[in-house]
């Protein structure tokens, strides 16, 4: 079968779907790969390693001779109704965003699988893009603040004098954020984290951060906390006030505060206010990596700095936007493994032949057979009629 890997098509995206490496375990498996010229140049995997690794490379790709076709970021419209009926896509598909290109999928009966999805259970942690990704996201999360942060990180003690260590807030403690922690830690601050799940307690000091219990007065928080797949889950409007508040402290006595928030498929929930901002120290930098899905920050916006005013100056609100394509080649190491282990999966005798009684395919196949087969993603669709 010809599997595809295009050029990605969105301004600022700087990953490729495929390397070298899984180019030899795709063209092991029976599948016959074309790169479309230029697709991992800005990831520094050039057309030659692609030839060499036993790929095609050709000038230009078109979505209507692929069978399979293998991409970072969600397809646009157009690029979904030119595909051929049963051709099987595999990248993400932001389908809580992208409702117009899930019914232009469905519309062209395109197989599509959409690794937002994807079970998170033990057997599919090797095809977990979300994970992979975060922890790209959350270290580069931690060099941003620190390339604006006017203070050093670390402590110093020279004989002019000692500069004490910066104090590094994080909040949410998945793998962005635990990544995060384990980063200001190495660079020498001296850090503290929350997670509304009491249970990341642990996770936190291992990565050598201080977890901040809140006691939001609630019998079986951490149950009510958790969703599926070990996402936290949004809290209830009053829930939600309450730790705002009971935040505010420590948000104030950071000089750099970072947050990781994020609920598959729902807008990041708000757990900082510009009122909590401007409580900060002027100089203090405040790095929202949920900033594309709404930001866990009131007033930030997607890929821009802005200033906001305190005693004394100023604070950086940094909207981060593309945190793992700022870092394309680890990043697409890793997507792109998370994708050839996925398309493994579905791959016997040269044909790639999705079995939907198997949990991880079925749990990601996001269209298929002109219908959307993902639920929640269908109820949207339905309520938008």
């Amino acid at each position: 079968m010809q599997v595809g890997v295009r050029r990605e098509q969105r301004a600022g995206e700087r990953r490729v779907a495929a390397t070298p490496e899984t180019v030899q375990q795709l063209t092991a498996l029976g599948l016959d790969v074309a790169v479309e010229s230029g697709a991992g140049n800005e990831a520094g995997f050039p057309d030659a390693a692609f030839a060499q690794a036993g790929a095609t490379v050709v000038p230009d790709l078109l979505p209507e001779s692929l069978e399979v076709l293998l991409h970072v970021r969600p397809l646009s419209p157009e690029t979904a109704a030119g595909l051929r009926p049963g051709t099987i896509t595999v990248g993400f598909g932001s389908p809580a965003s992208e409702l117009s290109t899930v019914r232009a999928l469905a519309d062209a009966g395109v197989t599509s699988f959409a690794l937002e999805l994807v079970p998170r259970i033990s057997r599919a942690q090797s095809m977990d893009a979300l994970s992979s990704q975060s922890l790209v996201s959350g270290y580069r999360a931690v060099l941003e603040a620190a390339l604006r942060y006017p203070r050093f990180f670390p402590l110093y003690m020279t004989a002019a004098g000692t500069i004490p260590p910066a104090r590094v807030l994080v909040l949410g403690a998945g793998v962005a954020g635990l990544q995060a922690i384990g980063t200001a830690k190495r660079l020498g601050a001296r850090v503290s984290a929350n997670d509304i799940r009491a249970a990341s307690a642990d996770e936190v000091a291992s990565m050598g951060g201080t977890f901040i219990h809140l006691d939001l007065d609630s019998r079986n928080a951490d149950a009510a906390a958790e969703g599926s797949g070990g996402y936290a889950r949004e809290l209830g409007e009053d829930r939600a006030k309450r730790q705002r508040g009971l935040l505010a402290p420590h948000v104030a006595s950071a000089d750099v505060l970072i947050t990781t928030a994020a609920i598959p498929g729902r807008a990041a929930p708000l757990l900082v206010t510009l009122d909590m901002v401007a409580g900060m120290r002027a100089g203090s930098v405040v790095v929202d990596l949920a900033a594309e899905s709404g930001g866990n920050v009131e007033g930030v916006i997607a890929g821009r700095d802005i200033e906001v005013p305190v005693d004394g100056g100023s604070v950086t609100l940094v909207g981060l936007q593309d945190a793992a394509s700022a870092m394309p080649s680890d990043a697409s190491r890793l997507y792109a493994k998370n994708v050839a282990n996925l398309l493994a999966l579905m791959t016997a005798d040269g044909q790639v032949s999705p079995d939907f009684d198997d949990e991880v395919v079925a749990g990601a196949c996001l269209t298929h057979g002109g219908s959307v087969r993902h639920a929640g993603t269908s109820e949207a669709m339905e309520a938008l009629k």
